[in-house]
């Protein structure tokens, strides 16, 4: 049984300019919006992946990967299932949010991000958590995401060292980290 409210019946065919036909095109209105929401916010996605390591390191192996948004994960593209919308059936018209995770360490440690994006008119809202977005301009300039890119990279460094200050003055400050550390098995 699906977790949507939608649920298909092939025989009902409904007469022309019927209620049941103006639902029904609204519907499928809904539904190319929808796909073209997640198809941008999954476009984006995939150009921070691919972009980001390349910014934080000129080496070759992969350092950041799409992964779910919330849950266990492990340091591989999850494709389609890094994104809130996942195993919806068919698809909510709504922001989306998506896992990135960062390697942080020699050991292989990975630090998840939560990103969220928001389509609004020819801007997508970019954050992390429950910070205050970013906007970069449709169709997405690659020279645009330089901001991000900082963004994403001063987010983990000022974990890091908030941590060891708040530490170092005999506070270890809040649990609440608003990400998680994956080390992958050797």
């Amino acid at each position: 049984m699906s977790h949507t409210p939608f649920h298909t019946k092939e025989d009902v065919h409904p007469k022309m300019d019927s209620r049941l036909s103006k639902i029904w095109d609204a519907a499928e209105v809904y539904g190319a919006r929808s796909f073209d929401n997640y198809a941008k916010i999954r476009s984006v996605a995939e150009t921070l992946r691919d972009l980001l390591c390349t910014w934080l390191h000129r080496g070759d192996e992969p350092c950041v990967y799409l992964v779910p948004p919330e849950g266990p994960f492990q340091a591989q593209n999850y494709q389609s299932g890094a994104f809130s919308v996942s195993g919806q059936g068919y698809l909510p018209l709504k922001p989306i949010s998506f896992g990135l995770a960062v390697r942080i360490s020699e050991n292989k440690d990975y630090m998840r991000l939560q990103l969220h994006c928001q389509k609004e008119g020819e801007l997508m809202k970019i954050s992390i958590g429950k910070e205050s977005p970013m906007a970069v301009t449709l169709p997405l300039d690659e020279t645009q995401l330089t901001p991000v890119f900082e963004m994403i990279y001063g987010h983990i460094l000022a974990f890091f060292q908030d941590s060891v200050a708040q530490y170092d003055e005999g506070d270890y400050g809040t649990s609440v980290i608003g990400f998680d550390i994956y080390r992958v098995p050797e």
